[in-house]
């Protein structure tokens, strides 16, 4: 069993809540424990925003608590009736991700013995605070995320995987179960990976002072996503189209050669991100564009005037595709000359 560093930290917040409380001689340390695990985030930015939007509902929750107390008691007719009053408190302010910490905040004060104990009540107020502190402290002082590097193993991992699939897709070697198996795996790494990206985006945008990365590599990081996005693409109007056309040997031989082309120079350029292949001159540039122009009016010419009509569909694709892959060894470029000149 695989246990990733958010798992790791889980259980380190929670022991440092509870720990908290027992030095405090706090009791019922499980509502510690439990704030802990709510607020604890992928990311540093989410579990700051997490702590300050759990403030907010919590203090409310904690008023509402208090007040029901007050006027109704702690019996569970009383809490049922709170608790739901302080849902919808939590949908209007459109604060709904809250709500599970803070119905357990509401819970804790409401369960203050004789419903008339203040002190006690604002005891177990208190126990959410230092779960939610204990998480921030814990997510930001032990192995923070490391977004760079992790977003840059998922791209490359992630086309490992659409690169065998492309270049089996026309020779149609694989099975079709395991195609489709791995074509779902596919879409949701594409999923995973448009997420990390946003994440990474998001810790760099509001947390520039401790994350201080180039908008540049921020642009690069784009176009590798949506490279890869129409890599799948392509590869999803294959199994929709390409074998419904019934397709010559010229024309397998034909497409198989050119996908075989593009996933050789998507693979260059994320290696040249790496630092491992040299950059190149404009003029190679323009000439690896300039094939998949005329294989796509090949492509066109071929088929647009018969009953292979899905081939052009693909063709556009692949062109796509292509448009991409340059775009992406532009960025690069331009992105790597920049690092060469300001590290000369």
């Amino acid at each position: 069993m695989k246990l990733g560093p958010r798992v790791i930290k889980t259980g380190i917040a929670v022991t440092l809540a509870l720990y908290i409380c027992s030095v405090l001689k706090l009791e019922s340390a499980v509502f510690a424990g439990m704030a802990a695990i709510f607020t604890l985030q992928p990311s540093i930015y989410r579990t700051w925003k997490q702590v300050w939007d759990q403030v907010q509902t919590n203090i409310l929750g904690a008023l509402f608590a208090l007040l029901g107390l007050y006027f109704l008691g702690n019996d569970p007719f009383s809490i049922g009736l709170v608790m739901i009053l302080v849902i919808g408190m939590s949908v209007k302010l459109k604060m709904a991700e809250t709500i599970s910490l803070t119905l357990v905040t509401v819970l804790a004060v409401m369960s203050a013995p004789g419903g008339d104990d203040l002190m006690f009540a604002l005891q177990r107020f208190a126990l959410t605070f230092i779960g939610m502190a204990s998480a921030l402290v814990v997510n930001i002082f032990i192995s923070p995320p490391n977004f760079k590097k992790m977003y840059i193993e998922k791209v490359n991992s992630v086309f490992q995987n659409m690169s065998i699939l492309m270049r089996t897709a026309i020779s149609d070697e694989m099975t079709e179960k395991s195609f489709h198996e791995q074509m779902r795996q596919l879409e949701k790494d594409i999923l995973k990976l448009e997420e990390q990206y946003r994440l990474f985006d998001e810790e760099r945008e509001k947390m520039a002072k401790l994350n201080q990365l180039d908008l540049r590599e921020i642009v690069v990081f784009r176009q590798m996503f949506k490279s890869l996005q129409q890599g799948f693409i392509v590869l999803e109007d294959i199994d929709s189209f390409y074998f419904k056309s019934q397709p010559s040997e010229e024309d397998n031989q034909l497409f198989d050669q050119h996908l075989e082309l593009l996933i050789k120079y998507h693979e260059l350029f994320l290696l040249k991100y790496d630092g491992i292949i040299k950059l190149d001159d404009s003029k190679q540039d323009e000439d690896r564009l300039q094939e998949t122009t005329a294989f796509l009016e090949k492509v066109i010419a071929a088929y647009q005037d018969n009953n292979k009509i899905q081939l052009t569909i693909i063709g556009s694709s692949i062109y796509n595709y292509a448009y991409q892959i340059d775009r992406l060894d532009q960025l690069v470029e331009q992105f790597m000359g920049y690092k060469e000149r300001a590290n000369a």
